[in-house]
């Protein structure tokens, strides 16, 4: 039997907090959220100013890049690059870079998915908020 960790109230905060700071230091108008290994929904937030639709796609940015334990950007990837079936994939609509999973020991305890701005943008601020607990 193996021991796997979790995520707690406290490391959602801390994560929430930072992604936040980093979307305002830019002055990025975003959604943030945050759901554990399953893809179930932890923590949304939706910043002033921040499109409707942003409520929307980061919680599903955040469930991609959990239940592939990799970055929501990959599956955009591959269909770019022509592998166009992974639009049919059953779950997974979020895959569009700005999931980014939070990995520990090489296990995913989840993952933040961030919507607002361009792409990369959204993916700096999951990994600020990524780097707060220490992973």
């Amino acid at each position: 039997m193996k021991t796997s960790s979790v995520l707690e109230l406290s490391d959602i905060k801390k994560i929430a907090a930072a992604a936040e700071a980093e979307a305002l230091k830019n002055n990025w108008n975003v959604c943030i959220a945050i759901v554990d290994n399953g893809g179930h929904l932890l923590w949304l937030q939706r910043l002033d100013g921040s499109a409707p639709v942003s409520a929307h796609i980061a919680p599903s940015k955040a469930r991609t890049a959990a239940l592939g334990c990799r970055e929501s950007r990959l599956y955009e990837e591959m269909i770019n690059g022509g592998r166009a079936s992974f639009l049919s994939a059953p779950t997974i609509e979020g895959m569009l870079e700005g999931g980014v999973p939070i990995m520990k020991d090489g296990q995913c305890l989840g993952a933040v998915g961030v919507s607002g701005v361009k792409s990369t943008e959204d993916a700096q601020i999951a990994k600020a908020g990524i780097a707060a607990i220490g992973l």
